[in-house]
Order: C-alpha cells, then sequence, then structure tokens
C-alpha cells in the first residue's frame, strides 16, 4: 500500500507539475490584483479536480467500452509518460504538462485563465488524465487501492493549489534555473516508472510467451 501511495504521489506531482504550474501562473497574472489571482488558483484547482475525479471515476467504463485491454493502457500511458519525462529532463515544453506557445499567446489577453489554460491543459493536462485512468485501471477490484490513488490525486491537487497561492514567492525563490533543476530531477524519475509501466504492459499482454 505504501509504495502504490508513494507512486502514485510521484507520478500526479510530476504530470501535475505544481512548480511549473506556479510559475507559469506567476507569469500571467503578474499585473493582477492579489484577489483576483486567489480566486483564479483556487478555481482552476477545483476545475481541475472534477476532471482528474471524472477520468479516475469513469476509466473503467472507458476502456470497456472501446475495448481497450489493461496491458494496452499501461503500454500506452507508459509510453506517454516516458516522452513527458524526456521533455522535463531536457526542459523543452512539449504540451503534456505544458502549456504550447500558442495556448500561453491566447493566455495573455484573457482576464481569466482559471478554466484555460490554467485548470486544462496546465494542471489537468494529457499526462495527468493518462496517469489516472492507469493507476485507477491497474487497482481495479481492489477498492482500499483505488482509494489510495485518489488520496494521492487530492494531495497533489492541494500542493498545486498552494504552490499557486504563493506563486510570486516561488518564482523569486527558484528562479528559472532553479526550476529546470525541479525538472530534470523528477523527470528521471518519472522516465523510470514510465518505463516499469510498459515492461508491466507487454509482459501482461502475453507477447513474450
Amino acid at each position: 500500500m505504501l509504495e502504490t501511495a508513494a507512486v502514485a504521489f510521484t507520478t500526479f506531482f510530476v504530470t501535475l507539475g505544481p512548480i511549473e504550474a506556479a510559475a507559469m501562473f506567476a507569469a500571467l497574472t503578474q499585473n493582477r490584483t492579489t484577489q483576483h489571482r486567489r480566486t483564479m488558483a483556487i478555481r482552476a484547482t477545483l476545475v481541475a479536480t472534477g476532471i482528474l475525479l471524472t477520468f479516475a471515476v469513469l476509466g473503467d467504463w472507458l476502456l470497456s467500452i472501446l475495448g481497450i485491454s489493461l496491458a494496452a493502457l499501461q503500454t500506452a500511458g507508459g509510453i506517454l509518460l516516458l516522452l513527458i519525462g524526456i521533455d522535463m529532463v531536457f526542459a523543452r515544453s512539449s504540451g503534456g504538462t505544458t502549456t504550447t506557445d500558442a495556448e500561453i499567446q491566447e493566455a495573455e489577453h484573457k482576464q481569466d485563465i482559471s478554466v484555460f489554460p490554467l485548470a486544462t491543459p496546465l494542471i489537468a493536462g494529457p499526462g495527468a488524465m493518462g496517469a489516472v485512468i492507469l493507476f485507477m485501471a491497474n487497482a481495479q477490484g481492489n477498492f482500499v487501492t483505488q482509494l489510495i490513488v485518489i488520496a494521492s490525486l487530492i494531495g497533489v491537487l492541494l500542493i498545486t493549489l498552494l504552490s499557486l497561492l504563493g506563486a510570486s514567492h516561488i518564482q523569486k525563490t527558484l528562479g528559472v534555473s532553479g526550476q529546470h533543476v525541479f525538472s530534470r530531477v523528477f523527470g528521471v524519475l518519472l522516465c523510470a516508472l514510465a518505463v516499469q509501466f510498459v515492461f508491466d504492459g507487454i509482459g501482461q499482454s502475453g507477447l513474450l510467451s
């Protein structure tokens, strides 16, 4: 149980990216009032929570409707997380856990960025959605394990909210170099977890037997 919680928490922390979200939030809201930033941070976290919990609850149903096996999901999810991890190690922005240049440009002209691009795709992006479905599918039939996964997700979302509320302080403390170091360390961990997901998926597929 402790291992599941640790792996889920680490994966969600990397794919949701509280530090990266805080840095982007600070950059896009530097001319807004403190009250406006606080309101957007809370709204964005609530919207992202709703999106990710929806995927957590309906993920199994969606997989069964589409006829996707757990082995296929593990392999595909592992590849997606691996690509995100590689981008993090090389400090590149691909849209898996961050916003694209086009999305940033659009957000600069919006008064309220809480839903787009903050809640999605910055917090609840493709990587986070895929990770939620993957972990819930892995825990299928084990209610306690699924609760641990959801608790880990909510824990990271709370950290994300705190990071958004203290975004300006985080940006000043870490700076660009500090954020990149932080991102690279967790990128390496995510790559390792992703490769393990791929191995598990191939192993369960029966292709090697």
